[in-house]
């Protein structure tokens, strides 16, 4: 039994987990998390599960990897620095590439956030505030101090910023449909190399036990040829919310492997295609929030990496 302290209260639980089990495979931390082996307060809670202080944490026996492969995977994580849009004693903001998971764990050995702790040695702490589809691109804050990562945490839950993203979707979007108000839920699929299941969402009833409302504001930002440039705002931050809502709507994002239109996405693919797109077409493009120390609103913008740039400017998808 674990109980969390003033430094840890914030934290997911996963994260949480990671520091506590140091040397056992995220993978085991994330399967004990899933199987209901690890207990908050005595019941269950989900990886995304904030913890709180004088909360009671209690944790299987696990096993510390000790084994050479097990140590050559830790330590073949490459430095890396991505590019910053801003960055001072608090927190940082990079502009996260596409292909590029947040971080390890479900077969991913590591992401963006180990890259940068492997890059800067010396930083006391380096936490992901929230995150991003692996596929998706944009603007990713890090929080280098305990008290921002609770005071920008705080302010994601409570709907205090503003996140619009930029979406390329199949067909001519109706302009009348401004709003999608659509409750979700989250479900695993066999397959996709996880032997627990690969996490999926769909759009339920909104009195579904597992509804959780979501809302979607969409505005045509241009007309493409057979396609729609879309800025996407999301008022809640649920897995997937975007690329569900878009497809639930009939507009499913060009290049999405999920929920996309799978024939679409390989003519795209294909070498001879003109504009061609080989990635999905989300991009974390605008992001506001309250300064953690000076309560300044800040306004970050990330512009369209040259592949999505140059697939729009092209004005048609096949």
């Amino acid at each position: 039994m674990v109980v969390v302290d003033a430094e840890s209260a914030g934290q997911r639980l996963d994260n949480f987990l990671l520091r506590q089990l140091k040397g056992v495979p995220k993978t085991h931390v994330y399967r004990i998390i899933r199987s209901g082996e690890v207990r908050v307060n005595k019941g269950r809670a989900a990886a995304d599960t904030r913890v709180a202080e004088g909360d009671a944490v209690r944790l299987p026996p696990v096993r510390v990897a000790s084994r050479p492969e097990e140590t050559a995977v830790a330590t073949a994580v490459p430095a890396r620095e991505f590019p910053i849009l801003m960055e001072d004693e608090h927190l940082l903001a990079i502009d996260k590439p596409a292909g590029v998971a947040v971080h390890g764990g479900s077969g991913v050995n590591f992401g963006v956030i180990e890259q940068l702790r492997r890059a800067r040695p010396d930083a006391r702490l380096l936490e992901l505030v929230h995150r991003l589809d692996r596929e998706t691109s944009g603007i990713l804050l890090v929080a280098k101090k305990r008290s921002a990562l609770r005071h920008l945490q705080d302010q994601f839950r409570e709907r205090d910023t503003g996140k619009t993203y930029l979406a390329a979707v199949r067909g001519d979007w109706p302009e009348r449909l401004k709003v999608i108000d659509q409750s979700l839920q989250k479900y695993l699929v066999s397959g996709g190399g996880n032997a627990d299941g690969e996490r999926r969402v769909r759009v339920v009833a909104a009195d579904h036990p597992d509804a959780m409302r979501s809302i979607t504001l969409v505005k045509v930002a241009r007309r493409l040829v057979d396609a729609s440039l879309l800025e996407v705002t999301i008022r809640t931050g649920r897995t997937h919310q975007i690329r569900v809502h878009l497809a639930w709507a009939g507009h499913p994002i060009l290049g999405d492997d999920k929920y996309g239109d799978f024939d679409l996405n390989k003519a795209l693919q294909r070498a001879d295609a003109r504009p061609g797109l080989r990635r999905m077409f989300l991009h974390a493009w605008r992001l506001s929030f309250n300064h953690p120390a000076t309560g300044e609103r800040v306004e970050l913008t990330s512009g369209l990496p040259p592949e999505l740039r140059q697939f729009a400017d092209h004005d048609a998808p096949v």
